[in-house]
């Protein structure tokens, strides 16, 4: 149900009585936990409108906000309660709410007696737009913390890459936090960086839902992405009791490394045996890719390891190399700084924060310079293929091929993000689209 219209019309038409609710998903009546009661009998007819689990036709209601620099004492205070309940209150919240975690600005609902005294019976603050806490002085003085009813919905979306997948969720009205989500379920297969105009992905998800009000995106129920003439399929399965996203072959799509140490930047240098270095103005290998990105932006650990060196050189600036294991290293040039904990010795996992993006020693401006070692010798980390960790099982097998079935089927039903059907990868595109 998507919420309450803004109209219940009772109509009466030779004593008999028709009731019409008419349900619009935004625009409902009050805002809440909001709930319709409907009796029906040849003695009595009536509706209860409840919200927060309270009979709203009982109640005087006010609605406000929270000010700068109020409490909950002065915001109760205004409202008549004297300084002996308020404080019988702050007795009550305690292990239920910490009062100094009022925030400014958030929303709150005063309900009210109906008679001319309009006295405060329950004080609803709002913390989240979940979460609520409700301070009653009807019969007893009590306060309990509660949760509003999320309601998921499926979503069903395409798009084609024409120069970021941020903007392209922006130019297909998709929450652009989807983009994150994506990268961090491909992070090991897909290199963000390196997308190409052209590239397309299909996902559908459950967005979530609170008095009718969009408050984020749910679980990813299965996707597909289009890059480099490849099929990436995406497709969650519980396995000893973790939940992972597997591809078509039900291989994990969780792999050893990272693709990337940081998130939405651009690459700027690639790995190069001769190129002309941009201060000294000579030709020198540069073994590695630099990320530009801004100063402070997170790098991330690309994978599980110890922390061999870390040092500051005047061509390398602040940098740290970890080993993963007996056979990879990688290495994070120019860093503002290290990460809290971060020295030589300690062990790290993968997508640890281990330092900032700098300009540190010999840069003409921030950048990561990322390095990548196979057995001892640099290697171009945009060539590295990292290994899957653990497939689905033979015992899940035929459990995941019945998931991985419904899943390429709905997704083969979603629309191709172009008005043509022929969309990019080629047929594989095409097939999916029908």
């Amino acid at each position: 149900m998507r919420g309450i219209s803004r109209a219940i019309l009772v109509l009466i038409i030779g004593g008999i009585i028709t009731l019409s609710v008419i349900l619009l998903s935004r625009h409902p009546v009050y805002q809440g936990e909001i709930l319709v009661e409907y009796t029906d009998t040849l003695e009595n007819q009536q509706i209860v409108i409840r919200e927060y689990g309270l009979a709203v036709d009982s109640f005087y209601i006010i609605t406000g906000k929270v000010g700068r620099n109020q409490t909950l004492s002065t915001i109760l205070g205004s409202y008549g309660v004297s300084n002996d309940t308020i404080y019988k209150l702050t007795l009550a919240s305690d292990g239920v709410f910490d009062l100094r975690k009022i925030r400014m600005g958030n929303p709150y609902k005063v309900f009210c007696s109906k008679d001319t005294t309009h006295r405060m019976l329950h004080f609803i603050y709002e913390h989240t737009p979940i979460d609520y806490v409700m301070f009653s002085l009807e019969d007893s003085i009590r306060v309990t913390r509660q949760e509003k009813p999320v309601r998921l919905q499926s979503r069903e979306v395409s798009g084609m890459i024409t120069s970021s997948l941020w903007n392209t969720m922006l130019d297909n009205g998709i929450d652009p936090m989807l983009a994150f989500e994506l990268s961090e379920i491909y992070a090991w297969s897909i290199d963000f960086f390196g997308l190409q105009e052209g590239d397309a992905f299909k996902v559908f998800y459950e967005e979530q839902y609170v008095d009718s009000n969009y408050i984020g995106f749910g679980k990813i129920q299965g996707a597909v992405f289009y890059h480099a003439g490849e099929e990436f399929y995406a497709v969650p399965f519980i396995q000893d009791s973790v939940e992972s996203y597997f591809d078509q072959e039900g291989n994990s799509l969780r792999k050893a490394f990272l693709k990337a140490p940081l998130r939405y930047s651009r690459i700027s240098s690639r790995y190069s045996h001769n190129r002309l270095h941009p201060i000294l103005k000579v030709r020198r290998p540069h073994l590695g890719v630099d990320y530009a990105a801004p100063i402070g932006t997170p790098v991330l650990a690309i994978g599980d390891g110890k922390i061999i060196k870390t040092g500051n050189t005047k061509g390398n600036g602040n940098w740290i190399k970890i080993q993963h294991n007996s056979v990879y290293a990688t290495a994070y040039l120019h860093l503002s700084h290290y990460a809290r904990g971060i020295q030589t010795g300690s062990y790290v996992r993968q997508g640890d924060i281990i330092g900032y993006v700098g300009s540190s020693g010999l840069s003409t401006g921030p950048h990561l310079d990322f390095r990548f070692y196979k057995n001892g010798y640099p290697v171009d980390p945009l060539k590295v293929e990292a290994p899957p960790v653990q497939p689905v099982s033979e015992e899940n097998r035929p459990a995941y091929d019945s998931l991985l079935w419904l899943t390429m089927e709905k997704l083969n039903r979603i629309a191709p993000p172009d008005s043509s059907g022929t969309g990019p990868g080629g047929p594989a595109f095409s097939e999916a689209s029908r």
